[in-house]
């Protein structure tokens, strides 16, 4: 999927060089980092450890959440897909028409706006690991990808909104980005704390019940994550 989406991407850009337009290059950098982070996380060493190390998975959810979205964001896919797209005169629909069917559908507008990307992105962090949310997404296949993409596109929502460049229905000003900025921020050091200071381990039939003897025990470890995700949040 990443090798993917870096090879559409400069398939849109080679086409309005093609055609004489430019495009930043910053933007094609962060794009293209942002993908490698990508990839690494769901694919190198914080995808492994995750499975035996509450710490390494709290640190990768963390970047996959805001790191990974904080790069991609600036690389703007949807307006160079709306630029390399030719327009078509005929009342048919094509790739650029269809692209903006999507971003103006109600459930776009809905998901895209700034009040409900930040109530997505602090209630999705809380809702999922003090549910069966968390026991599902780690001990089955399926669990674990719904949960690279739900957090991946909640992240790139709130971060769309507060930095984004692409087209959308809604975009506050930037007094209020801030204010929505710093709300976050409040939910992710409460939860952070809350599981820095907590005495019971979570998912203990799994992190409690493996068998390591390597590292700190599960809930020290346990009590790392939520140091990591409150000061990586910060």
């Amino acid at each position: 999927i990443c090798v993917g989406a870096a090879g559409f991407y400069i398939w849109g850009v080679l086409r309005l060089r093609k055609r004489g337009d430019k495009w930043p290059i910053a933007r094609t950098a962060s794009w293209m980092f942002g993908l490698a982070l990508l990839a690494y996380i769901t694919n190198g060493a914080p995808n492994v450890y995750g499975e035996y190390l509450f710490s390494v998975h709290m640190l990768a959810h963390m970047i996959l959440t805001m790191g990974v979205p904080v790069l991609l964001v600036p690389g703007a896919p949807v307006t160079l897909l709306l630029r390399a797209s030719e327009a078509r005169k005929d009342d048919s629909r094509g790739l650029r028409e269809w692209v903006l069917w999507a971003v103006h559908t109600p459930w776009a507008t809905l998901v895209s706006n700034p009040i409900f990307a930040a109530i997505n992105f602090a209630a999705s962090l809380v809702l999922f690991y003090f549910t069966p949310l968390f026991a599902w997404s780690t001990k089955d296949h399926l669990g674990h990808e719904w949960m690279i993409v739900h957090f991946l596109l909640a992240g790139y929502l709130f971060v769309q909104s507060l930095i984004g460049i692409d087209p959308v229905k809604t975009r506050y000003p930037y007094p209020f980005r801030l204010i929505q900025l710093l709300a976050a921020m409040t939910v992710h050091a409460f939860f952070g704390l809350g599981i820095m200071s907590s005495e019971n381990l979570m998912l203990a039939d799994w992190f409690g019940a493996m068998g390591r003897t390597w590292g700190s025990t599960p809930l020290e470890d346990q009590q790392a994550g939520g140091a990591i995700a409150w000061s990586v949040g910060e």
